[in-house]
């Protein structure tokens, strides 16, 4: 006679009604590799997956309005024309620039509690110049950025015709010095701008600058990488693409780190923190006509408030 004991015979039960506990599916396998990580660990790795997928997310969008936009159709032959950038009319501009700026804005809110929602290099080196990020997060992000970057252009060259048609190339009218102190700028605004809305944890919208034109619009490093691996063309002048974004980003790391140190918040008082304290000014409570309509309501009353008579009575009687 066979006896089991209560703890084998429910064994057996769970893993005859569950067969994947004897063969665990890779996922749960993952699962159990990270729940013994560290929390720091398991913390790069999400804001790695996150920053992954965002940045391709971000690109594949961006890069596809930018694809249709330098493509025209010819209505007397029917055909695609690829146009250059010297030829670029401004409803092309502004549609490149709006494929940028709603992606950015879309994907950034969506991945902001996962990884911040950064998508860019420049940005995240001048997140780390600040403190917001560790410099093994900051690595860490700019790899799989421009990964992401790289995986964004190949899926619109493989899905779209027409040749892949979205690298950033400077105009026929700009120097390389313009080309680099333009990126320089509109990069060191744009991280400046992130540093005030996300960093300092005001109640506005994630929205960046997108500058288009007259150097490409780049302002991210990834996003000239990746059309630049795919197509396996690099310009010579591709170093201003990464150098100017770069020396943005510590321009505006100084910049705020200057006001900062300044305590630029007693200049000019928020105006949002005023508002906030208005709503909460004693007295303010009592305007609720409801309160007023409603004395018996239990949440309205005034706790009693004691005396040293009251409470003497109160002790004679015992």
């Amino acid at each position: 006679m066979n006896i089991s004991l209560p703890g084998e015979s429910r064994s057996g039960n769970r893993h005859a009604n569950h067969p994947e506990d004897q063969n665990p599916s890779p996922m749960a396998w993952a699962n159990k590799i990270l729940a013994k990580a560290p929390t720091t660990t398991r913390g790069h790795i999400v804001a790695a997956i996150g920053e992954f997928a965002g940045t391709i997310f971000f690109l594949f969008f961006a890069f596809a309005g930018t694809q249709v936009a330098n493509i025209s159709s010819n209505t007397n032959t029917g055909t695609n024309i690829t146009t250059t950038v010297a030829q670029k009319n401004p409803a092309q501009l502004l549609y490149i620039s709006l494929s940028f700026g709603f992606s950015l804005a879309v994907n950034a809110w969506v991945f902001f509690r996962i990884s911040g929602g950064l998508f860019n290099p420049a940005v995240t080196f001048g997140m780390w110049l600040i403190g917001s990020v560790t410099f093994a997060r900051a690595i860490l992000l700019g790899v799989v950025q421009c990964l992401g970057a790289i995986v964004a252009a190949a899926l619109v060259s493989v899905l779209f015709s027409g040749g892949l048609n979205v690298s950033t190339t400077l105009s026929t009218t700009t120097s390389l010095a313009q080309g680099f102190f333009i990126e320089l700028i509109l990069t060191a605004q744009l991280v400046f701008a992130i540093f005030m809305l996300a960093a300092e944890k005001h109640a506005g919208t994630f929205i960046a600058p997108v500058g288009v034109f007259w150097t490409g619009g780049s302002l991210n490093p990834a996003r000239s990488l990746g059309p630049a691996v795919v197509q396996r063309s690099f310009p010579d002048y591709h170093w201003i693409y990464w150098i100017g974004p770069f020396c943005g980003a510590l321009l505006a790391a100084a910049l705020y780190k200057l006001v900062k140190s300044l305590e630029y918040e007693n200049a000019n008082p928020d105006p949002e923190a005023d508002t906030l304290s208005h709503a909460v000014l004693p007295g303010a409570e009592d305007q609720n006509p409801e309160n007023h309509e409603n004395p018996d309501n239990p949440d309205n009353r005034e706790p009693p408030r004691s005396s040293p008579a009251v409470n003497g009575s109160e002790r004679s009687d015992d």
